[in-house]
């Protein structure tokens, strides 16, 4: 808890933003888009980053926990400040936003929006590649601690594939650079590669290098249509395994293709069990034959039909009816469990079974749709967390999701971050002596453990806890 003074000398260092100490103003700091509330004892706005160094120098020195906070769109509970103390507001944070068309970067401040680099790149001509769904709300502090991907994931890569160079604050105050603006660079340990994905749990991020790529000047959308939730799963394996690497590979099982359509009328299939949506990129020339080839191998699977959207509206919906299928199915019952269980591209079709064994085993109301062409699935349960029997069902049928997508040589996320909501699983999968080195790194980094505290490493007895 903060003392009176602590506030006093917050206020004297803050002189060019804002101290939020009333209680309904730190409500609105107490959640995220996962689960659970955990009220801040003060929340500052400063975009100065002297002044934000100095804060950082005050938690340490006192050991006041730090939570960096964007726009608070995780679904992992990365910036929920979980033991109180300061909440950061990053959003604030939003004025650099410069394209290098030299030099192929962009150089951009944390509060900047993902969907605004977008833009600014695309009317030079030139992509930021990753393009997490939540793009037009979430900020690129934040996909920078949570390492965010999205449906290119597939062909071109997550965040840290893209970060050349940082600006940090170290949890003892510090501003360091990390990286540069050069492409290749292999001086000294990679921090850069170290702090993309840290989840705020190593420093603060103040300004960010991004490389960008030349846009392609061709693409072609495919909707392949399956009677089978499974030979889906292998299409898809069938696909890339003939040498065909698309820029998106999007599946959306039934109960999404029906939630879409009863929220927002998108002409998809109701009675197939699964669609695939491709879009492959590249040269005209590649592009269309590439097309075809997709469509051949897709009947050869078992497609029941194969769709080729003819103009760019034609393609634009398709691509925004999979956009929708998050709002839509909250409609159904009001609280979405969302989670991103990884699996090797080959256990796509095991993963799509075991996922359907456990909507039965636990009746639970489980959606499947996500990036499926890296193993990325998205398994989103529908449920309302009023109901607490059947929040406790949905506890079981998560955790379940997880332990088989770490059986199938899996991981327990693909992009969306440890944070709080993983956090009692992560020794499943990395084990003692990995999670021994990740927790010797932080305490290395941050010997006060105050910044982000809570979030990763496990509490002793943790468990998962929806309701």
């Amino acid at each position: 808890m903060l003392q009176p003074a602590h506030i006093e000398e917050i206020k004297r260092i803050v002189a060019t933003g804002r101290v939020l100490t009333e209680e309904f103003d730190r409500y609105s700091y107490s959640f995220d888009a996962s689960f659970g509330t955990y009220l801040p004892d003060v929340v500052i706005q400063t975009a100065d980053v002297q002044e934000i160094a100095a804060l950082v120098k005050l938690a340490n020195r006192e050991k006041i926990p730090v939570y960096p906070r964007g726009q608070s769109t995780s679904l992992s509970g990365g910036p929920l400040p979980v033991k109180g103390g300061m909440v950061l507001d990053l959003s604030v944070m939003n004025d650099v936003l410069e394209i290098d068309e030299e030099d192929l970067v962009a150089v951009v401040s944390p509060g900047v929006l993902t969907s605004e680099i977008h833009k600014a790149a695309e009317q030079k001509g030139l992509m930021y590649p990753p393009d997490p769904s939540s793009s037009h709300v979430s900020t690129i502090g934040g996909n920078l601690a949570e390492n965010s991907g999205g449906p290119r994931g597939l062909k071109y890569g997550v965040t840290k594939d893209y970060v050349i160079g940082l600006d940090v604050i170290t949890p003892e105050g510090e501003i360091i650079k990390t990286g540069g603006r050069t492409v290749k660079n292999v001086t000294g340990y990679d921090l850069t590669k170290l702090i993309v994905g840290s989840e705020g749990t190593l420093g603060i991020i103040t300004k960010a290098t991004l490389r960008l790529i030349p846009k392609p000047p061709a693409s072609e959308t495919i909707m392949a249509i399956f009677d089978s939730l499974v030979d889906a799963g292998a299409a898809i394996s069938k696909i890339l395994s003939s040498g065909i690497l698309p820029a998106k590979m999007e599946l959306m099982d039934q109960a999404s293709i029906v939630a879409v359509e009863n929220y927002e009328p998108s002409n998809l299939p109701i009675d197939a069990e699964a669609i695939i949506l491709i879009e492959l990129d590249g040269h005209p020339a590649a592009v269309g034959a590439e097309a075809e080839q997709a469509a051949v191998l897709c009947k050869e699977v078992g497609a029941r039909e194969v769709r080729i959207p003819k103009t760019p509206d034609e393609k634009a919906n398709v691509w925004k009816a999979r956009k929708l299928v998050s709002p839509a199915i909250v409609r159904i019952k009001p609280t979405k469990i969302s989670e991103d269980a990884t699996v090797p591209r080959s256990k796509i079709p095991d993963m799509c079974r075991r996922l359907q064994e456990i909507k039965q085993k636990y009746n639970v109301h489980l959606v499947v749709f996500g990036h499926a062409g890296d193993g990325n699935l998205h398994p989103n349960i529908i449920a309302d967390k009023s109901d607490k029997e059947e929040m406790r069902r949905v506890e079981l049928a998560v955790a379940e999701i997880f332990q088989t997508a770490i059986e199938l040589g899996g991981t327990l996320s693909g992009e969306h971050g440890i944070g709080t909501m993983k956090a009692p699983f992560l020794e499943m999968e990395l084990g003692t002596a990995e999670l021994d080195m990740m927790k010797r790194i932080k305490q290395v980094w941050d010997p006060n453990n105050i910044m982000n505290p809570g979030k990763i490493f496990p509490e002793p007895g943790q468990k998962l806890v929806l309701t």
